[in-house]
């Protein structure tokens, strides 16, 4: 089992930065699948970005493509997400999240960190 931290969110005005880290300790952590969420009130839950064990592969969401970049450093157990270029609309709580198979469902979350884009 894995243990997910996030952290870095926070309030940023339009057009500014951040870099999203995850934290994780438990099994080694280059067995596993990640990817970033976000969830918006009243909104459904979003993968925003995902990568590969070796981060070989990467995908990301059409909202948020050219403005962010997903990372990962298996020698320390992180995980990043840097969203540059930032939108009111990406206001949002940032959660990232862990599996085991490439087409499994992601088993295991971290608590999440928020962030809010101001105008």
């Amino acid at each position: 089992q894995v243990q997910l931290v996030e952290s870095g969110g926070g309030l940023v005005q339009a057009g500014g930065s951040l870099r999203l880290s995850c934290a994780a300790s438990g099994r080694t952590f280059g067995t596993y699948y990640m990817g970033w969420f976000r969830q918006a009130p009243g909104k459904e839950r979003e993968l925003v970005a995902a990568i590969g064990r070796i981060a070989g592969s990467t995908y990301y969401a059409n909202s948020v493509k050219g403005r962010a970049t997903i990372s990962r450093d298996n020698a320390k157990n992180t995980m990043y997400l840097q969203m540059n270029s930032l939108k009111p609309e990406d206001t949002a709580a940032y959660y990232c999240a862990a599996k085991t198979t490439l087409g499994g469902e992601y088993a295991y979350w971290g608590q999440g960190t928020q962030v809010t884009v101001s105008s």
